[in-house]
């Protein structure tokens, strides 16, 4: 197989023999499902309380950058929408909450599908509709409206595996092409030059959860790097309409200080980068029966990449995306 040839997806996360499909592909799981998953009695039992599934979308333009995720604990649900104005150099509008799976809360098990979450007169929704995913936001400091197009774009990239629990899904996808606007602190903003990505993930993790993740697209290629609790699965970049897994992803960065550049490569050489933050959005929680540490730099990343099938070296000169420090205990 060479490298370009990742296998189609599989319909279903679990063989019928009840073990997971383990794997990179290309394409989508079109019903995810863990219904089939063998496990020990004592997680068969728990389960409920360690399934995770959410919806993430990024919206990059070279004067703002917008994330909203909806996010179904489980047991608990939150939310969270914020827009970063890159000519200020600061979040100038941001949304964030906890609500209840099921009242407050609807996550799809299928990719880039619905989901919505609610909090009094606050709403952010995304909803299929055909080969198009819309996306809402309607909080007192930030409005959107997203039309984010998924026919005719570079391929979706499916991860199935172990976690630090049971096991793990997700699917990204990246350089989609994005109408709309938004509107926050006074000022319109439109949509239409932006370049959408997005990470449907749904699966079994651990009570505690840490991860560092770098992501960043435009629409001719782009990258998905993590370390921690998926360790290289996901690891993928996209190149001219095709997608590569890459190995393992090296962060090299200041925990105290995480507006200084990183440095981010893979063990293979295929990827090496440095990401020069202009700001982040920080969000510290305390539950007392969960609690959460996410920081989220937004800047911009320059270096290469290397097509593994050809060799061919593509340059990167300050293509806005994101990283992430993020660690759980949900």
């Amino acid at each position: 197989m060479t490298p370009s040839a990742l296998p189609p997806a599989p319909r279903q996360l679990v063989h019928e023999r009840g073990v997971p499909a383990f794997g990179m592909y290309q394409g989508v799981v079109e019903t995810l499902s863990w219904s089939a998953l063998k496990a020990p009695p004592l997680k068969r039992l728990t389960r409920k309380l360690h399934h995770k599934r959410w919806q993430y979308a990024a919206l990059a333009h070279e004067a703002f950058f917008v994330a909203t995720a909806i996010v179904d604990l489980g047991w608990t649900s939150t939310a969270f929408a914020y827009l970063f104005d890159r000519e200020q150099g600061r979040v100038v509008a941001s949304f964030s909450a906890n609500g209840l799976p099921g009242v407050s809360t609807h996550v799809e098990d299928r990719p880039f599908g619905d989901a919505t979450f609610r909090f009094g007169r606050e709403r952010l929704a995304f909803r299929r509709a055909a080969e198009r995913l819309e996306l809402t936001i309607n909080c007192r400091e930030l409005k959107l409206v997203a039309h984010i197009e998924l026919s005719s774009t570079p391929p979706v990239m499916a991860a199935i595996a172990p976690a630090n629990w049971l096991a793990h899904s997700t699917h990204k996808s990246g350089g989609l092409a994005v109408t709309g606007f938004a509107e926050a602190a006074g000022r319109r903003y439109s949509l239409d030059d932006a370049v959408a990505s997005l990470d449907a993930s749904n699966g079994l993790l651990a009570r505690d959860t840490r991860w560092r993740w770098a992501s960043a697209h435009n629409r001719e290629l782009g990258f998905n790097l993590q370390a921690g609790y998926m360790g290289n699965a996901e690891n993928a970049i996209w190149l001219n309409g095709r997608v590569f897994r890459v190995g393992e992803a090296r962060f090299d960065y200041d925990a105290a200080d995480l507006l200084a550049p990183w440095r981010i490569a893979s063990c293979d050489g295929v990827v090496e980068l440095v990401f020069q933050p202009e700001g982040a959005r920080r969000e510290d929680r305390d539950l007392v029966i969960a609690a959460s540490r996410y920081v989220q730099p937004i800047g911009t990343f320059s270096g290469r990449l290397t097509d593994p099938a050809s060799g061919a070296v593509h340059t990167i000169d300050r293509l806005t995306g994101v990283t992430e420090d993020h660690h759980s205990r949900w």
